[in-house]
């Protein structure tokens, strides 16, 4: 059968698109073409809970700067906020009861970001 989240769909698509625009933005700052992907995974070892990630093949984060990502006012981009992922982590985090995380990012190899949302019991969805 196929598996269902239970989550504001309006939210959480503002949560995928803001990963999808950040990955968008680290591609168009190299001169080749790039690869965002987005992609699911079920795993078995994880029971109960999906893994959505997200990743490109942009610029990367600076080792210095991943620390920081998801702290609030914390952005590389000229007249940026520094709210998209303080916020993403907040509508993850405390409204799904899942994590988001930089899974990984190399400095002009690209980075994935993992968001991890807890299925719906049958009875629930």
């Amino acid at each position: 059968g196929e598996d269902l989240v239970m989550g504001n769909r309006a939210l959480l698509g503002w949560v995928l698109e803001n990963l999808i625009k950040n990955a968008a933005a680290a591609c168009a700052w190299k001169d080749v073409d790039s690869t965002i992907s987005v992609t699911c995974d079920n795993n078995p070892d994880d029971a109960g809970m999906v893994t959505i990630l997200v990743s490109d093949d942009g610029i990367g984060i600076p080792y210095s700067n991943q620390g920081r990502i998801f702290k609030a006012g914390f952005t590389t981009r000229k007249g940026g906020w520094g709210l998209g992922l303080s916020l993403a982590r907040r509508i993850v985090e405390e409204y799904h009861s899942g994590s988001i995380r930089l899974l990984s990012s190399v400095p002009d190899k690209g980075s994935v970001f993992a968001v991890k949302l807890p299925l719906c019991r049958s009875n629930e969805c």
